[in-house]
């Protein structure tokens, strides 16, 4: 039987839970459909589009969307989850499983692997900026006399869009479903209706014309490779959310919905482009009828704000996992649905990506320009997943040499062309993701490293519970009536709270209890029989390790209720809790160096106190200080 229990298992029906997949699991693959061919054709790496061109760039992004989503993501790479739950951390706690005969080869992978979570957050600024702007760019073939008012708007829904992020979605978000269905429906009917008028046009299914297009049009077909991805930009959502929804509604909802409609879309832009190659620049909205262009915009943004909702609701699920797994400081992580623990609000992180986002579109100016940064991140976490998938398939469930390889070298192969053509836009806008990346990759190593430091100075100075029996032998104390919970970084030491208030106030209370929680790197969720394990150590002291997945939050009341459960009496009211406040001076001569000490600095401002992370009441908070240096 499994030591953990999954995410919360979806009890609602499945055409309800295939609808609620729909609304977030798919807005942001299916709203490329507004800039993709459009990129192709017009943008800054575009070629004509004369039905060679044309058909050669449809072939390419159907075997996009067949070999990146259907093949590899939806066959393959589901395969990979960790007890129900997918995203690249998930994938990185499997590696921590592997059998690898190196330990340095296993700590590479999850080094990259925490950079490639890195780069997501490079795509949770640009997603919402060139999807609301492209959204938004409609006015320009709609109304064309507001065309001056595309950037004021676009911003203006932006921040309107970060404001109610702590409000969350549960009251919308029932609406997100129908509304995406709206919209592929919509996609579909518009593309249908252009792909019976010229039906030439399906001739692009045949691979070859792709092959040949690469061929005839050497580098600049090749760059061409760069807008061509933006099809398939949103395939690692669908296995990032593949703990909310499971595996199956999100693949049925692909193949019989999603897939069909981008299809049907794709191939209508590009039939309409057979009969009217001047129509480029618009050609989404091309295909739109007049009297139909206004409330187009206004379903195209819609879609794009639900689109740009699930990056950024797994921008604040990312930053959790990394606090748990202590690659960030404790952020104030509110939940803002008392039903679906998934939905949470990080405020820092939340303010940070608007402000990006925002710069993005001042920056750019258009969401073409914005194209040439879109793409870089998602290649880069795309690659990184198919090298770690091959390490799972090969040292963890034991498949042979040419199982694994076969099917990853294939999907290196299509990473590393895509990769190859967006990175050739480094001076065009490619260099934003990566730099975000870098930040962030660099900020969670120094936070990490800082504490490795603080630890073993702390580790250096505290004593084992033997060892401190032996004291109270040599030196008693006296013991007075009531409860201490003492929180513990290391289940086997003394605190360093309860050894100062030892030997400064020479007492302590007849039942003391050392609470360590432990967050598995590997295990997503801890069944709730293996929640607590209790030790009494002797002398009215008990040990309470409580143990947490990395995709929950350790909690002192649900930790104590376990424990109470197990035979612990915990006076609720009455009982103390001793925290130890860490006071950091820096040393100049210290091999951590005064950047990385400073950045460390920094980052601790915005910690949350040990008592309102942990939910301890403040008024049975007792801190003593630890002066640590850095």
């Amino acid at each position: 039987m499994s030591d953990t229990q999954g995410p919360p298992a979806p009890s609602q029906p499945f055409p309800k839970l295939a609808l609620a997949a729909l609304g977030v699991v798919f807005g942001d693959i299916g709203t490329s459909p507004l800039y993709a061919i459009r990129e192709c054709f017009h943008g800054d790496y575009a070629v004509s589009p004369d039905p060679e061109n044309l058909l050669g760039v449809l072939s390419l992004m159907f075997w996009a969307l067949m070999l990146i989503v259907t093949v590899k993501y939806l066959t393959f790479i589901f395969r990979a989850d960790n007890h129900g739950e997918g995203g690249v951390i998930a994938l990185t706690s499997l590696i921590r499983k592997a059998d690898l005969s190196s330990r340095k080869t296993k700590v590479v992978l999850i080094t990259i692997s925490l950079f490639a979570a890195s780069m997501l957050y490079g795509d949770g600024m640009i997603t919402p900026a060139i999807s609301v702007l492209s959204a938004v760019e409609g006015l320009k073939s709609a109304a064309p006399g507001l065309t001056h008012l595309v950037i004021p708007i676009t911003l203006v829904i932006l921040v309107g869009l970060f404001v109610i992020q702590h409000h969350g979605t549960e009251r919308v978000g029932i609406l997100f479903g129908p509304i995406i269905l709206v919209w592929f429906t919509v996609l579909a009917i518009l593309g249908g209706t252009q792909v019976v008028q010229h039906p030439q046009i399906l001739a692009a299914l045949l691979p070859w014309h792709g092959l040949s297009f690469l061929f005839h049009n050497g580098l600049e077909g090749f760059l061409v490779l760069g807008s061509v991805f933006l099809v398939v930009t949103g395939a690692e959502a669908l296995y990032a959310d593949m703990g909310h929804f499971g595996k199956w509604p999100i693949r049925v909802v692909w193949g019989c919905l999603v897939l069909p409609a981008l299809l049907l879309n794709y191939f209508g832009q590009g039939a309409f482009l057979l009969a009217h190659p001047d129509e480029t620049e618009h050609v989404f909205y091309a295909l739109v009828p007049d009297w139909a262009q206004i409330p187009m915009v206004l379903l195209a943004t819609l879609a794009t704000i639900i689109a740009s909702q699930a990056v950024i609701t797994g921008a604040f699920s990312l930053t959790r996992q990394a606090i748990q797994l202590g690659y960030l400081p404790r952020l104030r992580v509110i939940h803002t649905s008392a039903q679906q623990i998934g939905q949470i609000y990080v405020p820092p992180v939340n303010w940070v990506l608007m402000l990006c986002t925002l710069s993005l579109v001042i920056g750019f100016q258009g969401s073409s320009s914005l194209a040439a940064a879109y793409g870089v991140a998602v290649t880069g976490t795309m690659t990184i997943t198919s090298i770690l998938f091959f390490v799972v398939a090969r040292h963890l469930w034991g498949w042979r040499w040419w199982a694994a390889g076969l099917p990853t070298a294939l999907f290196l192969v299509v990473d590393l062309t895509f990769f190859s053509a967006n990175i050739s836009k480094i001076f065009h806008g490619a260099w934003f993701p990566l730099v975000i990346a870098a930040i962030v990759f660099s900020l969670m190593i120094i936070w990490r490293q800082g504490r490795q430091v603080l630890r073993q100075q702390i580790e250096a100075h505290v004593i084992t519970w033997d060892e401190f029996r032996d004291k109270l032998t040599s030196h008693p104390s006296h013991r007075f009536k009531g409860q201490a919970v003492f929180l513990t970084a290391n289940a086997e030491n003394v605190p360093p709270a309860l050894l100062h208030n030892w030997e400064h106030n020479g007492v302590l209370h007849s039942e003391i209890a050392l609470l360590h929680f432990e967050t598995s790197s590997e295990l997503p969720y801890m069944a709730h029989r293996n929640r607590v394990d209790i030790s009494d150590l002797g002398d009215g002291v008990t040990r309470i390790v409580a143990h947490y997945g990395y995709m929950e939050e350790p909690s002192v009341k649900d930790a104590l209720n376990m424990a109470e459960k197990k035979g612990y009496h915990f006076e609720r009211t009455t009982a103390s809790f001793f925290l130890g406040r860490e006071r950091l001076t820096h040393d100049a001569q210290t091999p951590f160096g005064p950047v990385r000490s400073l950045i460390y600095s920094f980052l601790a401002l915005f910690a949350v106190d040990a008592a309102k992370y942990y939910e301890i009441p403040l008024s049975q908070v007792i801190e003593v200080g630890i002066s640590l240096k850095l």
